[in-house]
């Protein structure tokens, strides 16, 4: 048995670790505006005094040797500054700490982080970790806005600020069902991020009036995946399934599925491929055959766009793609402070229903902790990515 190179993915019960001048003002005023004021709610976390400066902490991956993570601190950390300085009409303390890897170091920097005065923590990245920061902060009142894409350990104090594969799974099989694939084939690793992504896509299936036509799981090998490729080839060949949804979330299995998919005959141009993973990074995705004409969901990138030339030209580097969750979480708080929100930090002021104008796109915090994000259905042709469906700009609106 040939076992498939793991590449850890963009979600992992334990480990969440993602893909490794003027200032433009539209993204300095538009970035996390609040769009409406939500009604009052339960008042858990801290009230503050929104004329004064509002004390935030931000725990990174920082101080564990690694360079991407080290990377990824340092993206998390100047985006979050970035945010603070164009907080106008709030200001904003932000206190930086190195939280590691491990949840003990986590615990111990949020535990310092209060402290000395913080009314809210933003990150760790790590499930584990945020976990473990919110049954440590919950006694203290202290709201936690994690970096984590794990539903698991949303509720109560913790919410996350990640991308969740719900949000991916729900954009595509709307955008499907509005485009008469309502019939969908579900493709599923049978590791945990697998099975977690493979509940998401049959949560989004149940939600949007679609019908689960049938459910392949694979080992992650060669060997694993070749055994299912006939059935998969025969049932999305019967003419009775309109599409067929991968979660391919560990990075070495979708090139080869799709490869052997294609070898079989089962492509886009035969039957409708969807994908809960970015089939667009790494960039030598797009020349994959098997992706063309496949559909998969993205952030709004304009804004993204502009943040990221804005951090080029003051940090001379690229930043993590996940830095702007950064941004978004103090420039979140600075717009409900700036409106004189004295429950800015409460679960009421978080999670107001009109969300925020985010650098990638809309965003909304819900009352069990995960989110709601705003993407766009994108696709390949001819090695390019292509916008099929813009992501809406506001809750309430088409898409949502």
């Amino acid at each position: 048995m040939t076992v498939l190179k793991t590449i850890r993915g963009a979600f992992d019960l334990r480990r969440p670790l993602a893909r490794v001048g003027a200032v433009l003002s539209a993204l300095a005023l538009a970035a996390c505006q609040p769009i409406e004021m939500g009604a009052s709610g339960p008042q858990t976390g801290q009230s503050i005094d929104p004329s004064q400066p509002v004390q935030v902490a931000l725990l990174v991956p920082g101080g564990t040797g690694s360079a991407d993570l080290d990377w990824l601190a340092r993206s998390l950390g100047n985006s979050a500054k970035m945010a603070a300085a164009d907080a106008r009409g709030a200001t904003i303390d932000l206190r930086i700490y190195d939280a590691g890897s491990e949840p003990g170091t986590a615990v111990a920097m949020a535990n310092r982080a209060v402290a000395e005065g913080a009314k809210i923590i933003l990150g760790p990245l790590f499930a584990d970790s945020a976990n473990a920061v919110g049954n440590a902060m919950a006694p203290q009142g202290v709201n936690v806005l994690s970096f984590s894409n794990n539903t698991d350990i949303a509720g109560g104090n913790v919410f996350v600020l990640g991308n969740t594969f719900d949000n991916v799974a729900d954009r595509l099989v709307k955008y499907g069902v509005r485009n008469g694939k309502r019939r969908i084939l579900m493709v599923a690793e049978d590791d945990t991020a697998g099975q977690v992504g493979a509940r998401a896509i049959e949560r989004a299936i149940r939600s949007n009036g679609a019908t689960l036509a049938g459910t392949a799981v694979h080992p992650l090998s060669q060997s694993g995946i070749d055994a299912i490729v006939p059935n998969v080839t025969q049932a999305a060949l019967s003419g009775n399934v309109d599409a067929v949804f991968l979660t391919a979330n560990q990075g070495a299995v979708l090139p080869y599925l799709t490869d052997r998919l294609a070898d079989a005959g089962v492509t886009s141009a035969t039957v409708q491929m969807m994908g809960l993973t970015r089939w667009d990074q790494p960039s030598a995705r797009l020349q994959l055959r098997g992706v063309q004409g496949g559909w998969f969901a993205i952030p709004d990138t304009t804004m993204k766009a502009q943040f990221d030339q804005r951090y080029r030209a003051a940090y001379g580097e690229t930043p993590h793609e996940l830095g702007s969750l950064a941004y978004d979480g103090v420039a979140a708080i600075a717009a409900l402070v700036r409106a004189g929100n004295r429950n800015a930090l409460t679960t009421s002021g978080l999670t107001q229903s009109a969300g925020f104008a985010g650098v990638s796109g809309a965003f909304r915090l819900k009352r069990d902790g995960t989110n709601e994000r705003a993407l766009s259905v994108a696709t390949v042709r001819g090695g390019q990515v292509v916008v099929l469906d813009p992501a809406p700009r506001s809750f309430g609106g088409f898409g949502f």
